[in-house]
């Protein structure tokens, strides 16, 4: 079958120059005088047949090289393709753009994205050099100059569809008589490479991206699992020692203290299941926390809470809460000799659940304010736990102090 199609193509060639030979020679014989030498006019018909057989051989043998296969569709001097890229057209269209302007020779880009048209000429390179018989060659006497290139995007759903036309910069009808030596086939494939190519590239950006994101909420819940492991060492002495000097002198709350302290350590074991917890959780493991600070600060630590019932079971990452309150504690009240006012509240509007922790201390004080490094945590795991759609405000309280606020969605489920 392929040397079939070989024989059809030198037979069509053939025959086409031959037609236009022997029209030549039948002027050259009509010319009075000049007509009747012969000589020149058998000369010109075998010179020329020779040339254009040589030329269609040369023309199979380049096209097989670089194709594989010499058959129909590699032989043509006008290729198609019909290229499936998947992504939305827009980003197709650019895709395409640039294999284009990449292609070697290119010039004379024009290229609409409205209307998601690409067209431009590619000079056509001399394969050997300058042919030595390019003068006398006649498959090269009309060639023109350049090839040319039109790519258009369909947009497909989410996807788009490229039609790609590499042609001659010449008529239909010239293929009976010229041959591009696999010039346009060799356009058409550089650009299919092409777009393969950056396909691939997006795609392998693409899971980069999404293994640096796993990586970061592994790293994430990683700490978590070790905040979970761990309890503050000062608090837990602190606390200790306390439980023991109240033995003596008053052993009722010395029993009360180290019963909200067993209420605390239960609730900060880690659980290797989830790190997500719930409001109501994270709110009894706060209030335990706070009633030991109580005893020990006495009537300098008073405590707020306004939660409503129905708003308990909101999804809340752990250790989030107390991380908040200790904040609060840590550079609100306990730089302050009289102490102050802890409030823990939470309310709905609309799909967003606030939870705010709020104190009436030293505020905004470069002395208190700590590294930063907890309320980083805070934001960061929220960003990674509810895809963005969660943030932490942290604002001036008035008169004093400083208000920190959770912002949930009400029916999200987390990451």
């Amino acid at each position: 079958m392929i040397m079939f199609k070989r024989f059809f193509f030198l037979v069509r060639i053939t025959a086409a120059w031959g037609l236009a030979v022997l029209l030549a020679v039948g002027l050259y014989s009509s010319v009075p005088l000049i007509g009747s030498f012969e000589l020149p006019a058998v000369l010109f018909g075998f010179g020329t047949m020779g040339l254009v057989i040589t030329g269609a051989f040369s023309h199979l043998h380049r096209v097989k090289l670089i194709a594989g296969r010499s058959d129909t569709d590699t032989l043509d001097n006008r290729q198609k393709r019909i290229i499936e890229i998947p992504l939305e057209a827009g980003e197709a269209f650019d895709v395409v753009d640039a294999a284009v302007r990449e292609l070697p020779g290119v010039n004379d880009v024009h290229s609409a994205r409205d209307s998601l048209q690409i067209k431009a000429k590619l000079t056509r390179p001399q394969l050997y050099g300058e042919p030595l018989l390019r003068r006398w060659n006649p498959l090269l006497w009309f060639a023109p100059a350049c090839n040319q290139l039109l790519a258009i995007v369909t947009p497909t759903g989410d996807s788009g569809r490229v039609s790609l036309i590499c042609e001659p910069e010449s008529p239909a009808w010239s293929d009976w008589f010229l041959v591009d030596d696999g010039t346009n086939y060799e356009n058409a494939e550089a650009i299919a490479r092409a777009i393969t190519r950056r396909i691939g590239e997006r795609r392998r950006q693409d899971q980069d991206r999404a293994t640096q994101t796993a990586t970061e909420k592994e790293l994430t819940e990683a700490k978590l699992h070790l905040l979970h492991a761990q309890v503050e060492p000062h608090f837990l002495y602190n606390t200790l020692a306390s439980a023991q000097l109240l033995t003596r002198s008053d052993p009722a709350r010395a029993e009360a203290m180290l019963g909200h302290l067993i209420q605390y350590l239960r609730h900060s074991l880690p659980n290797a299941e989830d790190e997500m917890s719930t409001l109501g959780t994270e709110l009894e493991r706060a209030l335990a926390y706070l009633e030991i600070l109580k005893i020990r600060m006495g009537d300098r630590l008073t405590v707020q809470v306004e939660i409503p019932e129905a708003l308990r079971a909101t999804p809340l990452p752990a250790m989030m809460l107390q991380t908040l309150v200790e904040n609060a504690i840590k550079h609100g009240l306990e730089p302050r000799t009289h102490g102050g006012t802890v409030w823990i509240r939470a309310r709905r509007d609309a799909n967003t659940v606030a939870v705010t922790v709020a104190d009436d201390g030293e505020g905004f004080n470069s002395s208190t304010s700590g590294s930063g490094i907890g309320l980083k945590n805070v934001r960061e795991r929220l960003r990674l736990r509810f895809n963005g759609d969660a943030n932490l405000a942290v604002v001036a309280n008035f008169p004093t102090g400083v208000a920190a606020t959770v912002s949930l969605p009400a029916a999200g489920t987390a990451l």
